[in-house]
């Protein structure tokens, strides 16, 4: 090459640049490279909507694919797959001045204690659409002007997630986790500002319904010289999730209301009270709290069994992300062959039960067991390795049940 080769876009020599890239009949340097690659990539970023095209699933092949990684929850998945394929049904149908006919969104809460499942079920159905996804706390959500979050850091967070692709944000799916935890404090309305319950319900209202909202593209607190980013919520799905510590005493108190006259005794029969969760209705909602125009928001309700002893022992070798494949694989990369003795298996489930941990609880004990063989395996030479019942039992009492018993 020639000292003084030119970039044949931008005119600068060899000397002026740190790359100077040859191609047939010239040249191109790093930063004209630069600088197409970002008009290409905004380019690709306006055009994403029609390039980047939507995969509409069937109900029961959204509940197949959930099905691969969740264990049980038959009845929460089935309301799940059919809320999102009806959701995304709806704004893909294109749009008719003679249409009456306006398809409102279909919101969903989930109920169910810890560890059954409900963000997994959520984070699997957004892999399985291939669409922005974001899971909020709602703990950290107050008031606009209070210490907190304002409710709008929900949507900055999907557009994040979108590469501030507002297209791409606008179709996207928000998991609001732990909503129970602003109910208000009664069931009747406050008189005092309840800036994290009651206050976050309300600002929720048009964020669940449908309208423009003008984000802050970092987040934060809103300020008048602010740039804003208009976000339209109306096909944007929330899923809500949240434990609702409690509400089985309210659903129990409402069944046993109904009991009464020559039937009683065989209504109550018919009550399954170890799993008063299926019983549940918006009524019960309210009562722990929330407002009657949040839960109209949600119109989609469902709730998640709590886990016996099967499930967890399926949860653990069963689905295709399952703990037990995800230490096999760990191990395989340092060429080691990892081998689980059944009775290890029992032992994991039974202490899980015991503690009443629930799915996450099965991590922790099995990081207890596993602990200390991640550590050695690596430096050793042997390319076996065998977890017995006996191995097992010793690494758990070295610990101590207590601090499992806290996870």
């Amino acid at each position: 090459m020639k000292r003084d080769d030119k970039c044949s876009f931008c005119g600068r020599s060899r000397n002026d640049v740190r790359l100077l890239v040859s191609g047939v009949n010239g040249f191109i340097c790093d930063e004209c490279i630069r600088q197409a690659n970002e008009i290409v990539n905004e380019n690709c970023r306006m055009e994403a909507p029609d390039c980047h095209s939507l995969k509409i699933r069937k109900p029961k092949e959204i509940k197949e694919y959930l099905d691969q990684y969740v264990i049980g929850q038959d009845e929460a998945k089935k309301f799940l797959s059919v809320a999102v394929y009806n959701h995304y049904k709806r704004f893909m149908q294109p749009l008719s001045d003679n249409d009456e006919v306006e398809i409102e969104k279909s919101n969903i809460i989930l109920v169910g204690e810890t560890g059954t499942g409900k963000t997994l079920l959520a984070r699997t159905i957004a892999k399985l659409l291939d669409v922005p996804f974001t899971i909020v706390d709602a703990t950290v959500l107050t008031e606009a002007g209070y210490v907190g979050e304002d409710i709008e850091s929900i949507l900055t967070r999907l557009l994040q997630v979108s590469d501030y692709n507002v297209e791409q944000a606008q179709r996207g799916i928000v998991f609001i986790d732990e909503i129970d935890k602003i109910a208000r404090k009664g069931d009747n309305p406050s008189i005092t500002r309840d800036v994290s319950g009651e206050g976050v319900q309300q600002g929720l209202l048009k964020l669940l319904e449908g309208s423009i909202v003008n984000v802050p593209p970092q987040g934060g607190r809103k300020h008048p010289d602010q740039k804003m980013i208009p976000v339209d919520t109306k096909n944007i799905l929330f899923i809500c999730g949240g434990a609702f510590d409690g509400i089985k005493n309210k659903i129990a108190n409402r069944l046993n209301s109904r009991v009464v006259g020559y039937n009683s005794d065989k209504d109550k029969d018919k009550i399954d009270f170890n799993n008063l969760l299926q019983y549940i209705a918006p009524q019960d909602l309210k009562s722990f709290g929330l407002i009657p125009e949040i839960i109209g928001r949600l119109p989609v309700l469902t709730h998640l069994d709590p886990l016996d002893r099967e499930a967890l022992r399926r949860i653990l070798t069963e689905p295709k992300n399952s703990l037990i494949k995800q230490y096999i694989k760990m191990f395989k990369i340092d060429d080691i062959d990892l081998t689980i003795d059944e009775d290890v298996l029992e032992f994991i489930v039974d202490k899980a039960v015991e503690f009443k941990v629930g799915a996450r609880g099965l991590r922790s004990i099995c990081e207890t067991i596993m602990m200390d063989k991640m550590y050695e395996a690596p430096s050793e030479k042997s390319k076996k390795l065998t977890i017995s019942l006996d191995y097992a039992k010793a690494c758990l009492e070295k610990v101590g049940t207590a601090r499992l018993k806290q996870s």
